[in-house]
Order: structure tokens, then C-alpha cells, then sequence
């Protein structure tokens, strides 16, 4: 969700999430997965309530969380 609030913008891309891949890395040194990852995270910001997927790599910040 860090990563995703970083962007300042209500719709972003998975493109955009993935910008973070190597900060992400070096945080998790031990995870060889982060793509899968990320996109596992997003599915579960997803499922619950934090964003909504449009489609194509496209998502969107409910509002409720974009402050």
C-alpha cells in the first residue's frame, strides 16, 4: 500500500508498482518473487476494498483511502 500511495495519483498501472521493484528487493533481499508479489499484494488491496482493478494493468485508490 506504501508503494502505492508513493505514486500520489488515484488511477496507476502495474507498470507504475513495478517502478519499485528493485526498492522492494533490497528491502526483501530474501524474496526472489517480487513481481509475483506485487501483484499478489494488489490482489489483496483488491479483495479488500483499498483499490479496485480496471482492467489491462490499470487500477484505481478508492476514495475512501486517498487522502
Amino acid at each position: 500500500m506504501k508503494v502505492v500511495e508513493a505514486l500520489r495519483r488515484t488511477e496507476f498501472t502495474l507498470d507504475e508498482v513495478y517502478a519499485s521493484e528493485q526498492t522492494l528487493q533490497k528491502l526483501y533481499p530474501a524474496n526472489r518473487n517480487v513481481r509475483p508479489k506485487i501483484r499478489q499484494q494488489l490482489q489483496v488491496l483488491r479483495d479488500n476494498g483499498f483499490i479496485e482493478f480496471l482492467g489491462r494493468g490499470a487500477y484505481r485508490l478508492r476514495s475512501s483511502t486517498h487522502a
